[in-house]
């Protein structure tokens, strides 16, 4: 069966849009000079693949791949009591940012402890940080950042005049390189991973959402099709949104909207490691219903699983846990690098290693596996 058979539920939300304009990132004719097939994303008009998913998704695992995404939100905080402030709005702590240019994966939390969104905050300077955030999700992750930094007199800047390019696989940064002015070269080259710099117009950070070293480069709106130009002629792959998600699911790192929302905490997302407990005093947004589910022994568990049978794990499929009870699957698809299906899912509290999935009326047997399910280009679990 042909990988296009294979396709995770995720193609299924994302289709193209007939006799309409979703917004457009200052990337779009660059991606209909390569042939892209543009879909809706959120309101945003991106695209899907270039021709062959599976041939993307293996750029970014064996060589190095790029990807438009200038759809996600950059945020600029500042002002005196803006540490203050992201103590208070996130999960995790920005306390643990001691260096300039250091990045915290987080959270931000509704009262109730669901994730509004998930994002990431790099300390720019003493009194500023710089938030991306989902594209989806902007309009309310805005409003919301607003309303309550108002009390501790921030300052909250929407960066719509840049742009933003993921280049990521194992010779991503050898190949990107080039675009980075030579006096800022090196320096880039020795980030660490989870920390960025300014290297000019640039702002280069050694992250990514693909399981496979890169970098993500913020650049001037202006400068980013030339920026694309460079790369592609360097040798790096253009890929589109359904390589992302193969890759991201093949890593284990969740999708807003899918594996966790506004009724899901952290806790039960698989992303207890994005909550700083101590100082024990921080009073986050949302932290008094999640130390009520910290310790539940109904907490449900977050899980990998690992298709025995043959056949396709979907988005929304029931788990069935013998004796135990019944879970679903938040991410499913068929991953490219290990020819097997695999899914996040969400499922009841025990201690259990076997499965079975709903498939149109069928139990199939899944296997639950320790995530991620690739890293680095290397198979993580035992298939």
């Amino acid at each position: 069966m042909g990988f296009a058979a294979h396709r995770p539920y995720f193609f299924a939300r994302h289709r193209p849009r007939a006799n309409t304009m979703g917004s457009r990132t200052p990337l779009y004719d660059k991606h209909l000079e390569s042939d892209a097939k543009i879909v809706d994303f959120g309101g945003w008009d991106m695209p899907l693949h270039y021709g062959s998913q599976k041939d993307e998704h293996h750029a970014v695992r064996q060589n190095a791949g790029v990807f438009d995404v200038s759809h996600m939100t950059i945020v600029d905080l500042s002002g005196d009591k803006v540490r203050l402030f992201l103590q208070h709005l996130v999960a995790n702590d920005v306390a643990k940012l001691k260096d300039h240019g250091k990045a915290l994966y987080t959270c931000m939390l509704n009262p109730d402890g669901g994730v509004i969104d998930d994002l990431i905050i790099y300390l720019i300077a003493d009194t500023e940080y710089r938030l991306i955030v989902n594209a989806a999700t902007r309009e309310k992750d805005l409003a919301w950042i607003r309303e309550q930094a108002r009390p501790f007199d921030v300052k909250v800047l929407e960066r719509s005049e840049l742009a933003m390019i993921a280049v990521q696989g194992p010779k991503a940064r050898e190949l990107a390189a080039p675009c980075i002015a030579a006096e800022w070269r090196d320096a880039a080259l020795a980030l660490k991973p989870f920390n960025g710099l300014q290297a000019g117009d640039l702002f280069v950070a050694r992250t990514g959402y693909t399981g496979e070293d890169g970098w993500e480069i913020v650049v001037p709106a202006a400068d980013a099709p030339a920026t694309w130009d460079r790369l592609l002629a360097a040798g790096v792959a253009p890929c589109g949104l359904g390589a992302r998600d193969t890759l991201r699911l093949e890593a284990a790192m969740n999708l807003y909207g899918s594996d966790m929302d506004e009724s899901i905490s952290p806790l039960e997302a698989g992303l207890a490691w994005t909550v700083a407990w101590e100082p024990a005093d921080r009073d986050f947004i949302g932290r008094a219903p999640m130390e009520a589910l910290r310790n539940s022994p109904d907490r449900r568990r977050f899980v990998g699983l690992l298709l025995e049978d043959r056949g396709v794990l979907r988005n929304h499929m029931k788990v069935v846990v013998d004796g135990v009870g019944e879970g679903e699957i938040t991410s499913g698809g068929f991953s490219p690098t290990i020819g097997r299906s695999i899914a996040l899912a969400r499922v009841p509290a025990g201690d259990y290693d076997r499965a079975q999935v709903d498939v149109r009326g069928k139990l199939l047997n899944v296997r639950i596996v320790k995530t991620p399910f690739v890293r680095n280009g290397q198979i993580r679990i035992d298939v």
